[in-house]
C-alpha cells in the first residue's frame, strides 16, 4: 500500500493508492488529526505501507514520526523530485488532493529511501540551530535598517530590538553548547570539525545538528548531493554553457559552509592553493566560493567519518 501525503500548516491531505483506486481525505495537523488518520486506514485494513511526503521540515516530521512509531514505511522527498515527477505525467491539476495523489503515485514509482527518524535529542539539537540561524538573519536585516535615514525615536526601536536578539542568540547558543558538551560522541565530533581551519565552534555546531549520523551517507557525494553542493551544468551545442549550484538540496547545509569557505579561502593553506588553482582556471569568483564549500563539505566528511583530526596531507 502507498499513501501520499501533502503538508499544510492546518491541515494535511492524504491519498491511499489501493491497485488502481485512490482514497483520499483531509485531516487537521495535530495530534487528534494524526489519531483521525491512524483510524482511517485502519478502516480500511492498512495496518502497513509506505508513506511519502515532500520535506517541509518541523510540519512533516511530526507527522512522520507518527507513521514511523506505528510500523508504517516513511519517506520524506524533495519536493523538486515529485516536481519532476508530475511534469513527466503531464500533470495540469495543482490542488492539496491532486497533490497527495501524486505523492503516492510517485512513492509507488520510486519507493524512495525510508527515512530514520532522530532521536528527541537530536531533533532538539537541530530545531535550536535553526532558531539560532533565523534569529541571526532577523538581527541583520533590524541592523541593516540602523543605516537607513530615520527619526530617533525609530532608531531607538531598532536598537532595542537589536539588544533583543542578541540576548535570544546568546541563550540559545548556551543551549546548543550545553547540549553537544553532555553528549560525548558529540563533543568529539565538534572537536575534530574545529580542527579544519575555517570552521569554527558555530559552524561545527550546525553541521552536527543537520548532519548528526555521518554513517548514512556511503561517500562524501552522496552527502554533497544531500545538501545541494553538486554543480549543475548545462550545455546545448555551442551558443549556451554554464555551470552553477543546483538549488536541489539541505538548504541549511548550503548557509552553513558559506562563511567558512569565506575564511577557509584566507586561513586554510590547503583550500588557498585549492582556489588559487581554480583562479588559474578562469573560474568565476562564485563558482570558486561553491567549489570551496563543496571541498569543505568533502573536508567534514573525512574528518567524522574517520575520526581523525584535519591532516593537511590527506586532503
Amino acid at each position: 500500500m502507498y499513501i501520499g501525503i501533502d503538508i499544510g500548516k492546518a491541515d494535511f491531505h492524504c491519498a491511499l493508492l489501493l491497485e488502481e483506486k485512490v482514497a483520499s481525505k483531509s485531516f487537521p495537523n495535530n495530534g487528534k488529526g494524526f489519531n483521525q488518520l491512524a483510524v482511517w486506514l485502519r478502516n480500511r485494513r492498512v495496518d502497513s505501507g509506505h508513506a511519502c511526503m515532500e520535506s517541509t521540515g518541523g510540519w512533516s516530521e511530526e507527522l512522520a514520526t507518527f507513521l514511523h512509531d506505528r510500523g508504517y514505511v516513511v519517506s520524506i522527498v524533495n519536493p523538486s523530485a515529485v516536481k519532476a515527477f508530475g511534469r513527466s505525467e503531464l500533470s495540469r491539476t495543482k490542488t492539496d488532493k491532486a497533490d497527495a495523489a501524486l505523492l503516492a503515485r510517485f512513492c509507488a514509482a520510486h519507493r524512495p529511501n525510508p527515512w530514520i527518524p532522530p532521536s528527541p535529542q537530536e531533533r532538539r539539537l537541530r530545531q535550536l540551530v535553526r532558531r539560532r540561524s533565523d534569529l541571526v538573519a532577523t538581527r541583520t536585516a533590524e541592523s541593516n535598517r540602523l543605516e537607513a535615514p530615520g527619526t530617533d525615536a525609530v532608531r531607538t526601536s531598532i536598537e532595542a530590538s537589536v539588544a533583543f536578539l542578541n540576548e535570544q542568540i546568546a541563550e540559545i547558543e548556551e543551549q546548543i553548547q550545553h547540549d553537544i558538551d553532555d553528549d560525548p560522541k558529540l563533543r568529539n565530533n565538534r572537536k575534530l570539525l574545529e580542527s579544519i581551519p575555517g570552521i569554527g565552534t558555530t559552524s561545527a555546531s550546525s553541521l552536527i545538528a543537520e548532519v548528526q549520523d555521518m554513517q548514512q551517507f556511503k561517500s562524501a557525494r552522496k552527502l554533497a548531493a544531500h545538501a545541494g553542493l553538486c554543480p549543475q551544468v548545462r550545455q546545448s551545442g555551442t551558443s549556451i554553457h554554464s555551470s552553477a549550484i543546483t538549488p536541489i538540496g539541505n538548504r541549511a547545509l548550503k548557509q552553513i559552509f558559506y562563511m567558512p569557505a569565506l575564511s577557509a579561502m584566507r586561513h586554510n593553506p590547503t583550500i588557498i592553493a585549492f582556489a588559487q588553482r581554480l583562479r588559474e582556471r578562469g573560474k568565476r569568483p562564485m563558482q570558486i566560493v561553491v567549489a570551496v564549500m563543496h571541498k569543505l563539505l568533502v573536508i567534514a566528511y573525512g574528518v567524522l567519518k574517520s575520526q581523525r583530526p584535519f591532516d593537511p596531507t590527506m586532503a
